[in-house]
């Protein structure tokens, strides 16, 4: 976020209700302050510009779509300087849909989907444990996501 900005209540209130349900309208959202549908145009416009609002997103129930197996696998590497290409490696497996650098014991942190168990030891197997830059993994299964929020707007 730019050093220059600063969010008022009506920005809050804003990117608090297209976190609830980014298909609200301009209309709803300028009702709801007393304000003008342009109003609310241009705040919204002026947030993108900001890089505060970065897209709109759809939320997938990813075991609609046969993900039964939701992990997380930290990754350690050989070196530091192993970052930049293992995570290009990692980054062309479909199956990764998160990664972070990270500090502490691993390097790496990844959160993988696959649709089952057996996809899981050929994704570790095949597909990252042959990565030469990475040292050893770590896999922790969730067993549920009792909690999934966006960050919190105050």
């Amino acid at each position: 976020m730019s050093a220059n900005l600063t969010l008022d209540a009506l920005d809050k209130y804003i990117l608090n209700a297209l976190q609830t349900n980014a298909r609200t309208s301009y209309a709803e959202l300028a009702k709801a302050q007393h304000v003008s549908a342009a109003t609310i145009h241009v705040r919204i416009e002026k947030l993108r510009q900001a890089g505060v609002i970065t897209g709109t997103h759809v939320h997938v129930d990813a075991r609609k779509l046969g993900y039964q197996v939701c992990c997380f696998i930290g990754i350690n590497l050989a070196r530091a300087g192993d970052y930049p290409r293992t995570l290009a490696r990692l980054e062309a497996l479909p199956e990764v849909v998160e990664a972070h650098y990270t500090t502490g014991q691993y390097s790496i942190f990844i959160k993988v989907l696959v649709q089952s168990i057996e996809q899981l030891q050929d994704l570790l197997i095949n597909k990252i444990q042959s990565i030469d830059e990475i040292q050893a993994t770590e896999t922790l299964i969730s067993l549920q996501q009792p909690i999934l929020r966006n960050a919190p707007v105050v």
